[in-house]
């Protein structure tokens, strides 16, 4: 017989109510900063993270693509143009927590450093607005954590001899 009384009955489980929630695992990114001439190419994001704020183009890797790859096709999908990539720039972790501080994403994204090669940048679905900035404008624009760093890094690649 069971030590619990006749009048008590047992709340269930919060796990049987809610299954967990799977573990935040980082996700693989890759991004690029698209020079043409002494201009950078920069995109002000539609949608989270980051939404409202300027970024380099760029998405997650696709498996069976090379990270060079998965840039040169993410600025093309989200801006439409077509880049030739010239090396890496940057690693940056995107670690994002709910208001609770509990982990709700992380990014992994590998920025590299590109030449334009073809094609206008539009706006679409990822993409608010596109624009060309001079390096040293990045700073003052409302953009994604350290990017500012990485298009300095990144020019450095492009720009320099």
């Amino acid at each position: 017989m069971s030590d619990v009384p006749s009048s008590v009955v047992p709340s269930p489980d919060a796990a049987a109510i809610a299954p967990p929630r799977p573990p935040v695992r980082p996700t693989l990114a890759a991004s690029a900063a698209v020079f043409r001439g002494p201009l950078v190419l920069l995109a002000r994001r539609a949608a989270n993270p980051g939404a409202g704020l300027w970024s380099l183009p760029g998405g997650r890797v696709e498996p069976g693509e090379t990270l060079a790859e998965a840039a040169a096709r993410e600025v093309m999908e989200e801006v439409g143009v077509e880049a030739e990539i010239v090396g890496l720039a940057a690693a940056r972790d995107i670690i994002i927590r709910d208001p609770e501080g509990d982990l709700s994403a992380h990014f992994v994204v590998i920025a590299h450093a590109a030449r334009w090669r073809a094609g206008e940048p539009a706006p679409g679905p990822e993409a608010a607005e596109v624009g060309w900035f001079r390096p040293n404008e990045v700073a003052g624009l409302a953009t994604t954590l350290g990017l500012a760093d990485v298009v300095e890094q990144a020019a450095r690649l492009v720009l320099e001899p």
